[in-house]
């Protein structure tokens, strides 16, 4: 997906459903694609299941919204949310919307935004529903969050070193497929593809793609790695910018 740091966003978060350890990376995350408008968290603030998130609201400029729990069982959280998001849509003071859960009760939210031509992230952990995935623009895994973009990224189970996370993702046969078959759908007469048509393509076949979630930083380097496919770097007319061309190896 192209990233457009002037986006408006709304980030409303289901503070039942997802973690708080890692808001800051989830934020700066974020960053890449806009500039957050809005910043809301929804629970019940009287239970102690939520309490981690007190000492991260602060610091982070997030404004709790207190959603008290009617019913033993039911998560009262998503109505807030769902009003919250609706209001905010008819307002028009932003271009996007950040819905952070791991729960499927978001899903049609997130298809009503984008029918009313709303850019739609989601964020949560792996646990996450497909259809709550597929229903968003982008969507990404928490665990993949919290590498700088100059610390390497290793395939590892071991959590000593704090540069390294495990993959959540193996590379196998259908996401080969997948992106062999946008090379295709791209390819000039000669079967080449610019690599960054490519990667937005295979965003919009398959929500939750990112190389991060098979333990590489960019898709430059998981193409490669796949030996299924020839790369080709070719200059532009300026000096020191070059594109990455890939096409699939006979």
């Amino acid at each position: 997906m192209e990233k457009n740091t002037d986006l408006r966003m709304a980030v409303l978060i289901d503070a039942d459903n997802v973690p708080y350890s890692n808001i800051k990376a989830m934020l700066e995350e974020l960053a890449k694609y806009g500039t957050p408008t809005f910043k809301r968290i929804y629970g019940d603030w009287t239970k102690p299941t939520v309490s981690g998130w007190k000492g991260v609201l602060l610091e982070n400029a997030i404004t709790p919204v207190q959603q008290y729990s009617y019913t033993t069982g039911k998560n009262s959280t998503d109505s807030a949310m769902i009003i919250d998001a609706m209001d905010i849509l008819y307002s028009g003071k932003v271009d996007g919307f950040c819905l952070v859960s791991s729960d499927s009760d978001f899903t049609r939210l997130a298809i009503r935004l984008r029918e009313a031509g709303m850019k739609v992230f989601g964020m949560g952990e792996k646990k996450t529903p497909f259809p709550f995935i597929s229903a968003c623009d982008k969507f990404i895994y928490i665990e993949i969050l919290g590498v700088s973009d100059t610390e390497p990224v290793v395939e590892s189970r071991k959590k000593e070193k704090r540069t390294e996370i495990e993959s959540i993702k193996k590379i196998d046969k259908p996401i080969i497929n997948l992106i062999a078959s946008s090379v295709t759908d791209l390819a000039d007469e000669s079967g080449w593809a610019f690599l960054g048509d490519v990667g937005n393509l295979v965003l919009k076949k398959q929500p939750d793609f990112d190389p991060r979630n098979y333990g590489f930083k960019k898709l430059a380097p998981l193409i490669k790695s796949t030996g299924k496919f020839d790369m080709d770097l070719r200059q532009t007319e300026k000096e020191n910018i070059k594109l990455v061309y890939i096409r699939v190896r006979q």
